[in-house]
């Protein structure tokens, strides 16, 4: 009997102590927490929250107090009182003292939220340099896509970085003015609530463009008030900006309607008449517990006169001034509709789905004169490009956990597809915007992605191995509407893209990730069908060598080494109609980046980025890559909430860089400094900003092109520029109701 009793202790005291409490973790808006620490002081046993926002901690039971940390949110004592827990934390302004380093594959994305609180963004140019090491300019008047640098690459318009708002791609394949190309500015920079970002090829869910790495933004759901801001500044600057909360007292929904209209001259002597107008409206209805759908639709249109790329010639000679014009009369127009919905459903406590569909029409015209009168003496050498486009797909994507006493597996599997299609993309020789003197290219595009991809995280104690891979499968269709006769050439591809990550965090301080990939872009419809035997999908393989590094509570630092190789590219140049050749390159470099909270006021940031950057199929000293940048560096200081004043000061610099592949002719690098003040009253805001605080004279982009000017008997190929933005003063006033 005595025995008996002792085996009863025994079990009931075996099943108290090894119990396992299941549990979700959302903040008051419904939205799953991830990667929130669970912690049981009682049986010293922990866990975290996977992207679902559930969690499992072993040895416990109903009446233990839990404790739960979250980056962003207020630190929770929860006491446990049924079998599954649904714990709500809430918001607070994020510091460096909060974040923990935490095992995933992006784990610096959480240091944007804390850029974006201390340093907000205003311009859609803003957005994108809030990712580290990339570089923005912009040589259309404002209205084209701005050119991009990430990594020792000159990516255009968007060849070699992913882009996306809301999961719905923004790079445009076969675009009539470049592969990729990517226009932003169709996002209202007030509404962006999340920048998601990572370097390389090493992600499973991204793939066309995805090689120098991916941007993702995520807009707002909820608003916290409705305001409208007023901005002025110089050259005929001004610009409105409406945000409007909707549905404040209908439970378990949110919706609002944000709108922005802007207006500027320029800094040019042929003022640039710039409008842009956008509109958009977004609904949220809660389903339960990390469980919603969400809706929005936008509208987007621009405008434009620009004075394109000047000559260095013309401005060292004295016959033209930085801001003047060779051709006035290029600029454009395009305008972009969009309507996007997605899904978030739990399955049970360990899986769940998400859904995401989009469709976009796009029209787009550029008239641009790049080399004035070298092929055209009589009429010039203007051109346009055009096209209307529909672009729609969808994903589908399944999350599902298994964990046990010996492991805990997380992976994701999804499906998806991307069509596009394109009616008269049209690339035409004209004079003044108004005759076309011949039609160089002229023709339909139906392009589609078909994909599937399998990510997978396998967490043994303080080790992550995250394999992955993913198949893409494309489509390319090109009618020849040139041709005499009906041609419509078509062509298949498939690609295998396989992923292999190892992150180790031995502790909430540090962590230490080897990364490795392989990844793609597409190239151009055109150059596909028309030469089969050219790379349709060439090949970037890549690794990152790195660690984060928290030493103090206020202090982070991040540094990498790494190294990718391209494989042989063929280019559709949309400026010239024809395929420009480049062989296998590599590069290799390093990125070095550090937050430090200073105190609780002062907030300093910086990033810096070394690289080589090599062709390898040409001889030394002429395997320069053109444009790719060597050194980069941008950071700042920002201080907040100090007497109802918050504002800052920030910096960015790139080294001068070769223009062509010999380096004979130099692209100058600049040091531009920018500043922003403002002081808040309880509903009411005053802003003053600043770019380019010292009037500083600087080239925003540059390129070696051969011209010719109409009185010129011969060519001159030399660095053309359109400069950057001399000291530039804006005032703004927002009202908060």
């Amino acid at each position: 009997m005595k025995l008996i009793f002792t085996q009863l202790i025994f079990f009931v005291s075996f099943c108290s102590f090894s119990q396992t409490q299941k549990g979700v973790v959302f903040d008051e808006y419904g939205n799953a927490i991830e990667n929130a620490y669970v912690i049981n002081p009682t049986s010293e046993t922990h866990s975290h929250t996977d992207p679902s926002g559930s969690f499992i901690i072993e040895k416990t039971k109903i009446g233990d107090v839990l404790r739960v940390i979250a980056t962003g949110f207020k630190n929770k004592k929860y006491t446990v009182v049924d079998d599954e827990s649904k714990i709500v934390l809430e918001d607070v302004v994020l510091k460096l003292n909060d974040v923990v380093i935490q095992s995933k594959l992006s784990a610096m994305n959480l240091i944007s939220k804390i850029d974006l609180q201390t340093s907000p963004v205003n311009t859609s140019q803003d957005i994108l340099q809030k990712v580290p090491g990339l570089f923005i300019g912009q040589h259309a008047g404002g209205g084209k896509s701005e050119q991009l640098f990430l990594r020792g690459f000159d990516i255009d318009h968007g060849t070699d970085v992913a882009i996306s708002v809301d999961g719905m791609p923004v790079n445009m394949v076969s675009h009539a003015h470049g592969q990729g190309y990517a226009d932003l500015h169709f996002v209202i920079p007030e509404t962006v609530d999340k920048i998601d970002y990572g370097k390389g090829a090493y992600y499973a869910d991204k793939g066309d463009f995805a090689t120098a790495g991916f941007v993702g933004f995520q807009t707002k759901e909820k608003l916290d008030y409705s305001s409208i801001s007023v901005e002025t500044g110089r050259f005929n600057m001004s610009r409105t900006v409406g945000l409007f909360k909707l549905l404040d007292n209908v439970k378990n929904q949110r919706a609002y309607i944000a709108t922005e209209y802007f207006l500027t001259d320029g800094p040019f002597e042929s003022p640039q008449n710039f409008n842009r107008f956008n509109l958009l409206g977004k609904y949220t209805y809660l389903l339960g517990v990390n469980s919603k759908f969400s809706i929005s639709a936008s509208h987007f249109s621009s405008k434009w006169d620009a004075s394109g790329q000047i000559p260095e010639r013309l401005v060292n000679n004295g016959s033209l001034s930085r801001f003047g014009a060779v051709d006035d009369t290029e600029g454009g127009n395009t305008s972009r509709t969009n309507i996007k919905a997605s899904l978030i459903k739990p399955i049970d406590t360990n899986t769940f789905i998400k859904i995401n569909t989009f469709f976009s029409k796009y029209d787009f015209e550029l008239y641009s004169n790049f080399t004035f009168f070298l092929d055209n003496p009589i009429n010039g050498d203007q051109i346009k490009q055009k096209e209307n486009r529909t672009l729609y797909g969808m994903s589908a994507e399944i999350n599902k956990r298994i964990k046990n006493n010996i492991w805990d597996i997380n992976y994701q599997a999804g499906i998806g597809f991307r069509a596009d299609a394109t009616k008269d993309s049209e690339l035409s020789h004209t004079l003044n915007r108004k005759t076309t003197l011949e039609n160089i290219k002229l023709g339909d595009i139906d392009e589609s992605n078909n994909y599937a991809y399998l990510n997978s995280e396998f967490v043994f104690g303080k080790w992550m191995i995250n394999p992955g891979l993913r198949l893409d499968y494309f489509k390319f269709n090109y009618q020849d509407k040139l041709s005499e006769t009906y041609i419509n050439q078509s062509q298949t591809e498939a690609k295998v893209s396989p992923k292999l990550n190892f992150i180790y965090t031995p502790n909430n301080n540090l962590q230490f990730f080897v990364k490795s990939g392989m990844g793609f872009h597409s190239n151009d419809v055109r150059v596909v069908v028309q030469d089969n035997t050219k790379k349709t999908l060439p090949t970037a393989m890549g690794t990152d060598i790195g660690t984060i590094w928290k030493p103090s509570h206020s202090l982070v630092i991040n540094s990498a080494l790494w190294y990718m190789y391209l494989q042989q590219e063929f280019v559709y140049s949309g400026d010239g109609g024809i395929m420009e050749p480049s062989g296998r390159t590599k590069r290799m470099g390093a990125d070095f980046g550090i937050r430090y909270h200073l105190n609780e006021v002062l907030y300093l940031y910086s990033d810096a980025n070394y690289t080589f950057a090599r062709s390898m199929d040409e001889v030394k000293g002429q395997d320069y890559i053109p444009l790719a940048p060597d050194f980069t560096t941008a950071g700042g200081i920002n201080f907040q909430n100090w007497h109802r004043f918050s504002g800052g000061i920030r910096y960015r610099y790139i080294k001068n860089r070769p223009a062509n592949e010999d380096n004979s002719i130099v692209a100058k690098g600049y040091f531009v400094n920018d500043m922003n003040l403002n002081y808040d009253l309880t509903n009411i805001s005053f802003g003053i900003s600043i770019q380019n605080l010292f009037d500083t004279e600087w080239n925003e982009t540059q390129f070696a092109t051969e011209s010719r000017l109409k009185d010129e008997p011969n060519a001159v190929d030399e660095i053309h520029f359109t400069p950057g933005t001399p000291f530039y003063l804006k005032a703004k006033i927002t009202y908060r109701f």
